[in-house]
C-alpha cells in the first residue's frame, strides 16, 4: 500500500504553482513581480460567454476584471454592463498588443479550436491563465503547452474543472493515491454527451451558408481555422459537434470524468496506444457512440500489471455492473468514473457521489477512515489565491490538464479510424503504425496570423 499523503503533500503533488510568490495584489498596469503597495489582481477576459468564470473570479476580494475581449459584440456589450470600466476589444491579439500592461492574468473562455493560440499567447506575455476545457484542440498543442509551462514555472494555470471542488471527488483522489483498495486493474469513464440538447448538433444537420450576423466577427471567430462560410447551426454553442472547432462529447466532458484517474496515478504520463470503436465518421462532425480504450505502459506497485487501460465512452455506454462484481443494473449517473482495483471498486459521479464496493458490499467513500476533512473550496478563487501567494488546493493546473487532454484527444482523434489500434509516440508526435493518422489528426495547418507562439 502506498503511504497516505498529508494535506500539504497532497496540494504540492497536484501541481499548484506560485506558492513562493509574494502575496502581492495588483492594479491595472502593475506587474506581479514588482514590489509595491498592496493592490488588486487585474484580469483580462477573452471570451465573455463564459459568464460563470467571469462572475466567480470577479467575486474574489483581491481580483478585478479590467479587460473584455469577444468577437460577439452583443455578448461583449452585456459583459461590459457588469464591468463598465474595463477596456473592450474584439481581437485577442489586440488585447495583448495594446492593453497587455493593464492585466496580469487571463481567463480564456472561447471555443476549443482557439484555446491553444490564446493561452499560449498569454503565457508568452507572462500572464497567469485560467483556460476552459478541454485544454487544447490538437495533439501537437499539448506539447506546446507543456514546453510553455516548463519555461514559465512561476505562472499559475488552471483548467475549468469546477467539479473537482466536490468533497467526494477530492476524497476519491486520496483513496486512489493511498492504495487502500489494492493495485489498480483498469478504469472506466463515460459521459451521456452528446445528446439532443442546445450544446450539440446531435443530428449533424448542415444548414446552408448564410451571411454572418452583424454582431459576429466571424473571421476572428474562425481564428486558426481555414476560411469557410458561416452557417446558422454553428453558433453560439453547437460548434462542439464540429470536427474543426469542438471535441464532441468525449472532449467536452473529459476533464470532468477522467481527472480523478490522473490525479490518483501520477504514473500515467503518456499512452502507448488508443483504439476507438465508432460509427462511420462524418467529414464535418464528430461521430458519436464512441467506445475508446487508451492503454498505458506502467511499472509501479500501484498497478496489478504492466499495462493499464482506461475505457472511455460517450452516449452513456456504461460497463456491466455484474461484470465488475456490483449489484443492481443501473449506475447512479450518466457521467461516471470507475476504477477497478484488486481490493474493491471505486465508483464516482461527476457531482461527487462516491461509493466504494468490496465483495459486493457498499461503503460510503467519504466515511473511509483516515481521510482528511474536505472544507469548502472555490475552484475559481483557488486560482486567484495561488497567484497572490495564498496556498490553496488547486485543481486542475495545466500540467495535469495536459495529461487528461492527451488521453481524451487520442480517443477523439482515433474515431476517424474506427476499430484501428493506433500506436502513439508522444515524443515524435506520431502514430508509429499509421502514417495517415499522423498526417491528418495530430496537428492543424494554422491560418496566417493565428498560430500559437512557441514558448520556451
Amino acid at each position: 500500500m502506498r503511504p497516505e499523503l498529508s494535506r500539504r503533500q497532497f496540494i504540492q503533488t497536484t501541481g499548484a504553482a506560485g506558492f513562493g510568490l509574494a502575496a502581492t495584489r495588483l492594479a491595472r498596469g502593475a506587474s506581479l513581480f514588482e514590489p509595491g503597495p498592496v493592490r488588486v489582481l487585474s484580469i483580462g477576459v477573452i471570451g465573455t460567454i463564459g459568464g460563470a468564470d467571469r462572475e466567480q473570479v470577479a467575486a474574489h476580494p483581491e481580483a478585478q476584471i479590467v479587460g473584455l475581449c469577444d468577437v460577439d459584440a452583443n455578448s461583449l456589450a452585456r459583459a461590459s454592463e457588469d464591468h463598465p470600466d474595463a477596456f473592450t476589444c474584439t481581437d485577442y491579439r489586440e488585447a495583448f498588443a495594446r492593453h497587455g500592461d493593464a492585466f496580469d492574468a487571463v481567463i480564456v473562455s472561447t471555443p476549443d479550436h482557439s484555446h491553444a493560440p490564446i493561452a499560449l499567447t498569454a503565457l508568452a506575455h507572462d500572464k497567469h491563465v485560467y483556460g476552459q476545457k478541454p485544454l487544447v484542440h490538437q495533439l501537437e498543442e499539448i506539447a506546446l503547452v507543456e514546453r510553455a509551462i516548463a519555461a514559465k514555472p512561476d505562472l499559475v494555470t488552471q483548467v475549468g474543472n469546477q467539479r473537482m471542488a466536490y468533497p467526494g471527488r477530492r476524497a476519491a483522489v486520496e483513496i486512489l493515491r493511498s492504495g487502500v483498495l489494492g493495485r489498480a486493474l483498469e478504469a472506466h469513464a463515460w459521459t451521456g454527451a452528446p445528446g439532443p440538447d442546445p450544446y450539440f448538433n446531435f443530428e449533424h444537420h448542415l444548414s446552408a451558408p448564410v451571411r454572418p450576423p452583424e454582431h459576429i466577427d466571424f473571421d476572428l471567430w474562425l481564428g486558426p481555422c481555414q476560411e469557410r462560410p458561416y452557417r446558422e447551426d454553428l453558433l453560439p454553442v453547437k460548434w462542439r459537434s464540429w470536427w474543426d472547432f469542438g471535441s464532441g462529447g468525449l472532449g467536452d466532458w473529459s476533464v470532468h470524468v477522467l481527472d480523478v484517474i490522473f490525479f490518483g496515478f501520477d504514473e500515467l504520463t503518456s499512452p502507448m496506444s488508443v483504439v476507438t470503436h465508432a460509427q462511420h465518421p462524418a467529414d464535418t462532425f464528430h461521430t458519436h457512440h464512441c467506445r475508446s480504450t487508451i492503454t498505458y505502459a506502467v511499472d509501479s506497485d500501484a498497478f496489478a500489471g504492466k499495462r493499464f487501460a482506461i475505457h472511455y465512452s460517450d452516449r452513456n455506454q456504461a460497463p456491466s455492473r455484474a461484470a465488475l462484481g456490483l449489484p443492481g443494473d443501473r449506475w447512479p449517473d450518466s457521467n461516471m468514473t470507475v476504477v477497478v482495483c484488486e481490493g474493491g471498486v471505486l465508483s464516482l459521479t461527476a457531482g461527487g457521489g462516491l461509493e466504494i464496493w468490496r465483495d459486493g458490499e457498499l461503503t460510503d467513500g467519504l466515511a473511509l477512515p483516515g481521510l482528511p476533512e474536505f472544507g469548502e473550496l472555490n475552484h475559481w478563487h483557488a486560482w486567484i489565491d495561488n497567484i497572490v501567494g495564498v496556498p490553496t488546493e488547486l485543481r486542475t493546473p495545466f500540467r495535469d490538464g495536459a495529461r487528461i487532454t492527451e488521453a481524451a484527444l487520442l480517443a477523439v482523434k482515433a474515431s476517424r479510424f474506427p476499430g484501428q489500434e493506433l500506436l502513439w509516440d508522444k515524443a515524435a508526435l506520431a502514430f508509429t503504425n499509421h502514417a495517415e493518422a499522423t498526417d491528418t489528426v495530430v496537428r492543424r495547418d494554422y491560418r496566417t496570423g493565428f498560430a500559437p507562439p512557441e514558448v520556451g
